[in-house]
This record gives structure tokens, sequence and C-alpha cells, in this order.
């Protein structure tokens, strides 16, 4: 009934509706890993770290999936269910090629392509002459065809509800006992974005985090439909800002374009040990790693920063972050270290163990480099960056590092 009611709508001159697609990559980096390793294909296995050092599954096979096993469970568990389990440390620069050469294709259908994962993307094909189906099976064939990669799609007339109808194309494919992968198109058309919603969890709809969710099963709602008969006033004493922003994504309305750049507002660097961490010297060494690339990160996007932040997990997952604010935006990437340095040593004490450090920068600004009056002092650390930067480019990221006095007590 919805592809059928969508055909009848693309034949009409209506310039306010918009035809969006969602593209999410099945299972993208499994799918990657049997194009490198073909003998894996049909087999339970897991792409992540170890499980003897807190290793996460970052993607199963559909063999796996069999088992119980999904992304972002402990390995350590995904073993358990499933013994035979293979386990695949990641190639992820095999990943990024294979998505930049999905995005490629994306891109030669439209330009208004936003890329919102390495596996994930929208599309605006408004202005494209096809119906919203007929541009989803091409691309999908081209997909698969081209890259040999599976992929699932959805269609509508805005962001949310696309990428909703992709996420339940993906369920009922396992309802209906479907074991590889989906492969999925599922149109919603004009006019009926809250009738598609209404029968879905609550949990489906973005902005509805566990929390939400239980608040509102409080008050006996759990579908879609049933939160889109609250009066919004309601919503709003309750949930604020979101709770309006709910009353209307329950509805199906949204008018997000398809935003082709973003702007990157924060970089960071983090480490989780495989075991907890209480060495004050392992921690400054791993936050000083962090801080140079960092600040190699900095250069290479050519902009600069005004704060310098720590993030720390204590070993019962509870997890602060402090964070500085210079008086001025800088690209000295020295100035990472020695600011993460006193935040990381004012919070932690000796003896204490440390499950997760990151550190990172933000107020991030383009231009012109404003010099302060601590330049002067710094232009021969700002070559020796360069100098080391050089060296690692060429012979490797091993090949010198950075020295500073003991900070042993």
């Amino acid at each position: 009934m919805f592809t059928h009611l969508w055909r009848v709508y693309s034949g009409l001159s209506m310039a306010n509706i918009r035809k969006i697609l969602h593209l999410d990559l099945d299972a993208f980096f499994c799918a990657v890993e049997e194009l490198r390793r073909p003998e894996l294909r049909g087999k339970a296995f897991a792409v992540g770290g170890r499980p003897d050092q807190r290793g996460v599954v970052a993607s199963c096979s559909y063999a796996a999936r069999q088992f119980g096993i999904h992304s972002a469970m402990p390995m350590a568990r995904a073993l358990r269910l499933c013994p035979d389990l293979i386990i695949v440390s990641g190639k992820y620069s095999a990943y990024s090629v294979a998505s930049r050469q999905v995005m490629k294709r994306l891109r030669a259908l439209t330009p208004l392509v936003e890329q919102i994962s390495i596996d994930e993307a929208f599309l605006d094909v408004t202005d494209l002459p096809e119906d919203g189906e007929t541009l989803a099976r091409r691309l999908q064939a081209e997909v698969r065809t081209d890259l040999s990669l599976p992929c699932s799609l959805g269609v509508a007339s805005n962001k949310l509800v696309a990428k909703i109808a992709s996420d339940v194309g993906k369920f009922r494919a396992r309802q209906a006992g479907k074991t590889g992968p989906p492969n999925a198109i599922t149109v919603v058309p004009p006019g009926q974005e809250a009738a598609f919603l209404a029968p879905l969890p609550v949990e489906m709809l973005w902005g509805v985090g566990p929390k939400t969710a239980a608040r509102l099963a409080e008050m006996q709602v759990h579908t879609i439909g049933q939160l889109s008969q609250l009066i919004p006033e309601v919503l709003s004493s309750l949930f604020g800002k979101n709770g309006a922003d709910l009353a209307r994504r329950s509805l199906g309305q949204d008018d997000r374009p398809v935003v082709t750049e973003h702007e990157t507002k924060s970089l960071s660097q983090e480490t989780t040990f495989a075991r907890d961490v209480s060495d004050r010297q392992v921690l400054l060494d791993t936050i000083q790693q962090q801080s140079e690339q960092v600040a190699r990160r900095v250069r290479k996007h050519g902009v600069q920063f005004t704060t310098v932040k720590i993030k720390l997990r204590w070993p019962d997952f509870t997890t602060i972050t402090r964070q500085t604010t210079l008086s001025q935006p800088t690209d000295d990437g020295s100035w990472i270290y020695r600011l993460a340095e006193g935040l990381l040593l004012k919070e932690w004490r000796p003896g204490k163990s440390v499950r997760l450090v990151g550190v990172g920068v933000s107020g991030l600004v383009e231009g012109p480099r404003q010099l302060g009056l601590w330049d002067v002092e710094t232009q021969k650390e700002r070559a020796l960056d360069e100098t080391v930067q050089a060296l690692r480019n060429r012979y490797g990221e091993d090949v010198i590092a950075r020295g500073r006095g003991d900070h042993r007590e």
C-alpha cells in the first residue's frame, strides 16, 4: 500500500514534498571482511577487540547473530554465547576505502549527500525525476554489483521517517526469518508518515532514550501512535524542549535539510586500558601520546582551539570531564599536553585506578592565526613539532618520541 501511494503522489506537482533516502550498509565491517577473506562467508564471526583486553563487538556476521550476539556486546560474553566464534581484528583502513567508494556513488547520483557515519548517509533526491523507490533500487543494485556490498534503504519525505523506515525494513527481514543481509527497501509515501510510525515502539523515535521511555511507560505510552495522542503542552511540561520536539516527531514531522558539510566542533582521543592503570607515569605517557595525536589533527584541519579537556573513567564506570580555556585561540599543539597534564594531576590521586583516559580540544575556530604573548617563547617548540611530524610521516610513528622530565614521585 505504501509503495502504491508513493507512486500516486510522485505523479503530482507538489514542490514542497521532498524525496529523502537513507542508506545503511548491512553489517558493513563484516561485509568488507568477507570480501577480504572469502573463507569467512557463512561463518559466525565478529569484528572487534580481544576478549582478554575488554574488547567489544564492533560488528558481527549474520551467522553470529543467530546466537544472540550483537554490536557493542563485550567480546567475552559473545564467546560464551558462541564458543566457536571467530574473532577478527578490524582493518579500519579497508573500511574507510570501501566507505569512500560507496559515498562516491551516492554523490554521482546527487551532490546532496549527508554522510552521518562510515556506513550511513542521507540523500536529497527531490530534484530528480524518478520516484524515490526507483532511485533506491538503482542505488542498491549499483552498490551490490560494483562493490559487492549489501545495503538497505528507507524512502520518505524527511530524514526522520527515512531513517526509521530503513530500520523497520531490517527488522521485518529478521522477523521473516531471513538469515543473511536484509537488502531491504522500505517506502513511506507523503501523507502516511504518522500512520507508518503509529504502531512502532516509542524507543524507535529520535529523542526517546531509556529514561524518557521509562517515564512514558509509566504513563502507559508504549507506541509512537500513543505518544502522538498526548497534548504537546503536556509533553513540554514533562520533558521541556525535547517534549515539543517529541510531539512533532511522533507525527512524522521533520524539516531538517540534508547537510553536505558538518562543522567540526571538537577533536579528541581516548584510550580504554586492557587493565585498570594506577601508575602515574603510564597515565602521563598516555595523555602525552593522545595530546600529540590531537595536535596533529588540529594541524590537519587547519583550526585553532580555545579549550583543552580531559576525560577520566574510574573502574566503577563513573566518568568525569574537566576542562580549561585559554584567553585566545591557538593552534600551538604544545599547549594541549601542558594543560591536560595539569587537569589530570588535579583530579587523580596516587594509587587510584583509571579505566579510560582521554584528551580533547574544543572551541574550534578557523582563520588566520592570532599571535599571543606566549608565541615568541614557543617558536622553537613549533619548529620542533613540525620536524618531529616530518620524520614520522617519512619513517613511521615510532621513529621518534617527544621527551620530558621524569614525573615519577
